[in-house]
């Protein structure tokens, strides 16, 4: 993991962590994995640039998909430990997925065996029904933004577009 920061205020505001590769890139900012310093355990951290953000009109999007993660704790939902915000940048501090993405794997592999499809997908099944149970559409469901954790179990990801339901309201 490298020690290199940008700018006065990151090296502070993760004092926690070290971060390491640049796992992604999104629309307004990137994933890099992360190790904290006292317990060794690996996160994924997202760093949302406040500008570019701001720029692109996104903030809603940003609380909204904040909102729903820390409200979450399911199994096949990724997992929000902490969210540090700074004048320049949000760091969402989340669970890592040793495996990446699905999308990923089935290239990798081709063709899935059927009981390890079936296994995929009653985990989606799952995570999807929770969402429901809890007012919560995803609305951007797709092998890039279904994760795959050390024992590759799928994590539901990026909930960006996902949207509250009202009864009786499409």
């Amino acid at each position: 993991m490298d020690e290199s920061t940008r700018g006065g205020g990151q090296s502070e505001a993760l004092r926690n962590y070290t971060l390491g590769k640049r796992l992604g890139i999104g629309t307004f900012g990137k994933v890099k994995i992360a190790q904290h310093k006292l317990t060794g355990h690996k996160v994924a951290i997202k760093i949302i640039n406040c500008h570019q953000m701001r720029k692109m009109e996104m903030e809603e999007k940003a609380k909204r998909e904040l909102k729903i993660l820390k409200l979450f704790i399911h199994p096949h939902i990724i997992r929000l430990y902490e969210v540090i915000y700074t004048p320049t940048d949000i760091y969402v501090v989340m669970e890592y997925c040793k495996y990446g993405e699905l999308f990923d794997y089935i290239v990798e592999k081709g063709r899935l065996q059927e009981a390890e499809a079936r296994r995929i997908f009653q985990q989606i099944i799952s995570g999807v029904e929770y969402c429901h149970r809890n007012m919560v559409v995803h609305r951007d469901l797709k092998p890039e933004n279904l994760l795959l954790d050390s024992k590759f179990n799928v994590k539901l990801a990026d909930f960006g577009l996902s949207n509250i339901m009202h009864d009786g309201h499409f």
